[in-house]
């Protein structure tokens, strides 16, 4: 049966209440199951945190204070986790509030409380899909917000070979790396450099890479060519073989000393070898070389799946228009191909941006270059790379991890809403 409620009922008093303490606004209300289901959840939360909270809040405003006994780096891990902890009871505690006092308007206009059954029955259908995505959300938190919340504010203090505990303490530093980035002379050059070269191999591997593919595509595409099945599964067999093994094998093939590209093509050709892997002109042509035979199989599937699309009345139109091979391809080929693969290309870019693979495997980002804490290849996230492992400047490959992401988010938010895919979205 329904609780009858006089109409009296206030829900200032449930809002009280359950400010006090989670559950009580929903005994006031008289949904005991609730109330007593909150009032648990706060008295567990507070007996099985109070403590850790309190000593995540410490650490993570001072960091330690005794050398050689506090932790700097633990006590920033357990500050991350007592604030995620904290939001998530803020949240429910926000939630049991809402609750309570809509709960108790209602109840004071006159409505009926529904049986037992009925209320699990209606919160079940309500919560469904966020009981469904709930275990997700979790993991989200701790497999992508906590580490991004660790990097970021690692950027801010001094975590380095020199500040590393458990020997000496960590301090927050503000925005002293950033400026030092962009102010210290052996920082400030390495960073420019890393970062020209970073634009410059996105932009040319990656275009390479389309026109290579889209190049291609047509090419196989046009009705004149026989046994295209043969000729584009040859085409995207280099796509077959794991980026890594192809990426080693070509490292030693573009080897100064013994490699088969010197050995059998320069030497025969020019009468000497050129410096592939000791000259970084050479290395930042050959990574874009290889970049490109590994990245066009993916763009020429993508590209010749989109052609087959393309109905071929359109070219008979254009035929009859007196249309010329190069009217069709600029005016009914590539803006197809473009709208329906923008966001994939965009994702070409952002990905070449990032590819740690490549820079690594076949040269690690060297030839070293005097006066530089970076390669003469490495590209910024090979650097944070060598900064992390092998400089121990953990701080200032944070810092570095930041402005990449940021340069990334900001680029892919902009491409994406000037594509036509995506501004045509909601008419769909």
């Amino acid at each position: 049966m329904s609780t009858k409620i006089p109409r009296s009922h206030r829900p200032r008093v449930a809002l009280v209440l359950s400010i006090l303490f989670a559950g009580l606004g929903q005994l006031y209300n008289r949904r005991y199951i609730k109330g007593i289901a909150f009032l648990i959840i706060q008295a567990s939360f507070l007996i099985a945190f109070a403590d850790f909270i309190n000593l995540g809040l410490w650490g993570i405003c001072t960091l330690g204070t005794i050398p050689g006994t506090d932790h700097s780096i633990y006590l920033l891990v357990y500050g991350i986790l007592a604030l995620l902890l904290l939001t998530i009871a803020i949240f429910l505690y926000v939630m049991n509030v809402l609750d309570a006092y809509r709960q108790a308007q209602k109840i004071r206009d006159g409505w009926q409380a529904p049986r037992l059954m009925e209320s699990i029955r209606a919160g079940y259908e309500r919560s469904f899909p966020y009981l469904l995505t709930m275990p997700g959300f979790f993991m989200l938190i701790f497999v992508v917000i906590f580490p991004l919340l660790f990097a970021v504010l690692l950027a801010f203090t001094n975590y380095n070979l020199y500040h590393s505990p458990p020997r000496n303490l960590v301090d927050w530093v503000g925005f002293d790396n950033f400026v030092q980035l962009v102010t210290v002379p052996i920082w400030k050059q390495t960073f420019f450099t890393v970062f020209s070269w970073t634009v410059v191999w996105t932009v040319v591997a990656t275009t390479l890479q389309i026109t290579l593919g889209l190049f291609l595509a047509v090419l196989v595409n046009d009705k004149r060519v026989k046994f295209k099945k043969l000729i584009r599964t040859v085409l995207i067999l280099p796509w077959a073989v794991p980026g890594f093994v192809s990426i080693l094998i070509f490292a030693a093939m573009f080897n100064d000393t013994f490699g088969a590209i010197n050995r059998d093509i320069m030497i025969p050709l020019l009468g000497e070898g050129l410096p592939w892997l000791t000259d970084p002109f050479y290395t930042k042509i050959a990574l874009i070389v290889i970049q490109t035979w590994l990245g066009y199989p993916f763009v020429f599937a993508l590209f010749t799946g989109v052609l087959q699309s393309i109905s071929s009345e359109w070219y008979e139109a254009a035929d009859v228009d007196g249309g010329t091979r190069w009217q069709k391809f600029r005016y009914i080929t590539l803006p197809h191909v473009l709208y329906a693969t923008a966001p994939l290309l965009i994702i070409q870019y952002t990905t070449n941006f990032n590819n740690f693979n490549i820079i690594y495997l076949f040269n690690q980002g060297g030839p070293a270059v005097r006066g530089q804490t970076a390669g003469g290849t490495d590209i910024l996230i090979s650097w944070v790379y060598q900064l992390t492992f092998n400089n121990q400047q953990y701080s200032m490959a944070a810092t570095i991890s930041i402005i990449i992401g940021l340069i990334v988010s900001i680029f892919a938010f902009f491409q994406f809403r000037r594509t036509r895919s995506f501004q045509e979205e909601g008419n769909l």
